[in-house]
């Protein structure tokens, strides 16, 4: 079955099977594997990207559905010449260790700060509690999507 919608601002048309989830199709087929798979049932948050705007669990998805929208990755969150603000902030609070959840981190947290950029630590917290992380213990990564929020705050005219 072929599928064309948008990853990270680039059109892209691929055949999968119907059965294929968006995760396996982003690491297998277009291969940004920056998507991570941890537990295949929409419970640790680490293959998160970006569908439309809202924060989704890609392996809860098939590709197929993914017809006509536009996904952001990990990779979609900078450019090659520079880090973003969220993840300069994660670097500088040490909010990653062995980094197999960042990517779901960044990308929940950027859909969070695009949406409410005044967010405080308790709702970042609520919206990072479904990624789950084994080394960090959480707080670096609120200190960092709090330093972070600045970036996103938009301009009163």
């Amino acid at each position: 079955m072929r599928v064309a919608f948008q990853v990270n601002g680039k059109p892209v048309e691929v055949d999968v099977e119907s059965r294929m989830h968006l995760a396996d199709c982003l690491r297998e087929e277009l291969r940004l594997t920056g998507t991570h798979l941890g537990c295949e049932h929409g419970i640790c948050g680490a293959c998160t990207v970006i569908i439309d705007g809202a924060a989704v669990r890609s392996c809860l998805v098939l590709a197929v559905q993914a017809e006509g929208s536009e996904v952001v990755t990990v990779e979609g969150l900078s450019t090659e010449e520079a880090l973003t603000p969220l993840q300069t902030a994660f670097r500088k609070h040490h909010a990653l260790q062995c980094g197999f959840c960042t990517p779901g981190m960044l990308t929940t947290a950027h859909a969070l700060l695009t949406d409410e950029p005044d967010a405080d630590a308790d709702r970042i917290r609520s919206a990072l509690s479904g990624n789950l992380c084994r080394c960090t213990g959480y707080i670096p990564i609120v200190e960092a999507v709090l330093e972070a929020r600045v970036a996103y705050r938009k301009t009163k005219p």
